[in-house]
């Protein structure tokens, strides 16, 4: 069958080119194997560097550790490290946040010995003081240490003191003053009670003038609201 020469030399599909097409030393596969002892060669290299490297990091963390222990000095009560413990001041974590630098703080608050000084002056500490007398001034209360005495508000002591009167003393006979020795006088006091600061005077005028404003805009509200 004529093929006006057009597919000479041409791949039939399927087929295998010619002999003559073919190259020579090039078959078309690998003539040899894989080179396994240069891949295992390569793969405990890349290995024993990648333990290298981290045993040198290791080593250089453990050094500079050291030498910032050393600049901080032996540990004492009053100055912990973050996270460490108090035997070997090993630290278990590295992590520096505001919550944990807090309870490092009221640690040492808890164990720090008294008197401390305060930090805004001794208002708040004032000021409670002040809440916890005028708790025993201005309510019942019970008396440790004698069972059936109850504290009584220092207004319905006022008013019993108006209804019955002070105790009087028993007339005794009269003393001699010797040379130098002279009567005792009682005066009354200049107040009627402890002096308050500036601090409370300041949240007493504030607490005041909330509760006012409440109150005024209660009153404003009761005034729209149609009445039925």
């Amino acid at each position: 069958m004529p093929t006006d020469n057009h597919d000479l030399g041409k791949n039939v599909a399927g087929g295998t080119p010619p002999a003559s097409d073919q190259k020579s030393g090039s078959p078309g596969y690998e003539l040899t194997d894989v080179n396994v002892n240069g891949v295992v060669v390569f793969l405990g290299g890349l290995i024993g560097f990648v333990f290298v490297f981290f045993f040198f990091c290791f080593l250089m963390g453990r050094v500079i550790n050291t030498q910032f222990l050393k600049q901080d000095g032996e540990a004492t009560k009053w100055r912990r490290e973050a996270g460490g413990v108090d035997t070997d001041r090993k630290r278990q974590n590295l992590a520096s946040n505001p919550e944990m630098d807090q309870k490092e703080l009221q640690k040492m608050t808890a164990i720090f010995p008294t008197p401390r000084l305060d930090v805004d002056d001794g208002n708040q500490s004032i000021a409670d003081m002040h809440a916890r007398e005028d708790l025993l001034l201005d309510h019942y209360s019970t008396v440790n240490g004698m069972p059936g005495s109850v504290r009584i508000p220092i207004d319905r002591a006022m008013q019993l003191i108006v209804e019955r009167g002070l105790p009087v003393a028993v007339a005794s006979g009269p003393k001699t003053i010797l040379a130098g020795d002279e009567q005792p006088s009682v005066q009354a006091p200049l107040t009627t009670g402890f002096a308050r600061t500036g601090y409370e005077l300041d949240t007493i005028e504030a607490r005041a003038q909330k509760m006012s404003y409440t109150k005024a805009a209660g009153e404003s509200h009761a005034e729209l609201v149609p009445q039925k």
